[in-house]
């Protein structure tokens, strides 16, 4: 298959790989922003490959992984409202809230539903007048253009009985955050290629810039990757920190005009809180005032939930690329897929799921 096959060419990624443990004089420190590269990178094997070349960490790039606690519990309280029929990605639904999660909601009697779009949600809101639908809207810069739209054709449809619960979150926030902290030994980031197919480079150029550190956008192929980590290897050695796209074949420099316009028309930025991170600065967006009347927090009087994080968890330094999923305590024992303690585990982006997943024997129990 065309961008698919040559990409995962083992000829090819041998050799990208012998390229890097040629160039690299020591072993540096990579974080891949985005937990579908992430999966990528356990599966193929990648950071076995480069482990004396390159230390690969994993950063806060699953958007159901950072989606707070306290979000979580909203979704689950409008799940129970009898005259709510919340919908949403299929993975949120064994997301563990403070109590519970929308998977045993609906088994409780809740009307939650899977969807693959917002426009599906949109048009069940259309065909059931009677029902107060709510679209769970959560996801990077990724999914806001289509959330978005789902509020403009809710508009123009004239629909009262539609809204989202929004947790949307930025990227390039959470990247300064990190690189701020003491504790960050970061040298290099594969941007997330997704969000860059929709938002551009210059963003990530800012933050090259003023931390001088590397960033290369990647793709979600273990070539892909591979190239990726070869091109911040290149750099670092070399002294450089620039910003380099290797996944031209879908990100363009100025990203995608169209879906920007989208998330302007319908969202602004705003301070959120990413769960096991805590607040973030303009690391947010949420629906505008003239756009209040699709805003489920107000409509049903949810801002002031709060929730506090499990303690057990570690999440929040699995994230932040400080410990990798095995050195959790739980990490398969107390915290699986099937019981997760965090959403790190029951994502299909997270980091805790890849390792449990591929990596299960690094682990005694």
């Amino acid at each position: 298959m065309k961008y698919m096959d040559e990409y995962r060419d083992a000829k090819i990624a041998r050799g990208i790989a012998a390229e890097i443990r040629r160039r690299s004089t020591r072993p540096w420190v990579l974080m891949e922003v985005c937990g579908g590269q992430t999966h990528t990178l356990m599966r193929y094997g990648i950071d076995e490959l480069l482990a004396n070349s390159v230390e690969l960490v994993h950063g806060p790039g699953c958007p159901v992984c950072v989606t707070p606690l306290e979000m979580i519990d909203r979704a689950n309280a409008l799940a129970r409202r009898p005259e709510v029929t919340l919908l949403s990605y299929g993975d949120m639904l064994r997301v563990p809230g403070s109590e519970t999660d929308l998977f045993h909601v609906k088994a409780e009697g809740g009307d939650v539903r899977i969807v693959y779009s917002p426009a599906d949600a949109v048009e069940l809101a259309r065909n059931n007048p009677d029902r107060k639908v709510v679209f769970f809207a959560i996801g990077f810069e990724t999914t806001a253009p289509a959330h978005a739209m789902a509020v403009l054709q809710a508009e123009r449809l004239g629909l009262k009985n539609f809204s989202l619960l929004v947790s949307h979150v930025l990227v390039p926030p959470a990247i300064r955050m990190l690189l701020q902290s003491s504790r960050n030994r970061v040298q290099g980031f594969i941007a997330p290629g997704h969000v860059c197919t929709v938002v551009g480079v210059t963003e990530y150029e800012e933050l090259a810039r003023e931390f001088h550190v590397p960033f290369v956008v990647g793709g979600f192929e273990p070539v892909d990757i591979l190239e990726a980590i070869r091109l911040l290897v290149v750099q670092l050695e070399e002294g450089r920190a620039e910003v380099e796209n290797s996944y031209s074949r879908t990100v363009l420099y100025g990203g995608n005009r169209a879906a920007q316009d989208a998330v302007e028309r319908v969202f602004e930025v705003t301070d959120r809180k990413w769960r096991g991170v805590g607040d973030i600065g303009a690391s947010g967006l949420r629906l505008q005032e003239k756009y209040a009347a699709f805003d489920a927090e107000r409509l049903f009087g949810l801002q002031d939930v709060r929730a506090e994080e499990p303690s057990e968890c570690i999440s929040a330094e699995v994230l932040l690329g400080h410990k990798k999923p095995t050195d959790c305590p739980a990490f398969g024992t107390r915290c699986t897929p099937e019981k997760p303690l965090g959403a790190p585990m029951v994502s299909t982006e997270g980091a805790c799921a890849a390792y449990h997943q591929y990596r299960r024997h690094l682990v005694t129990l």
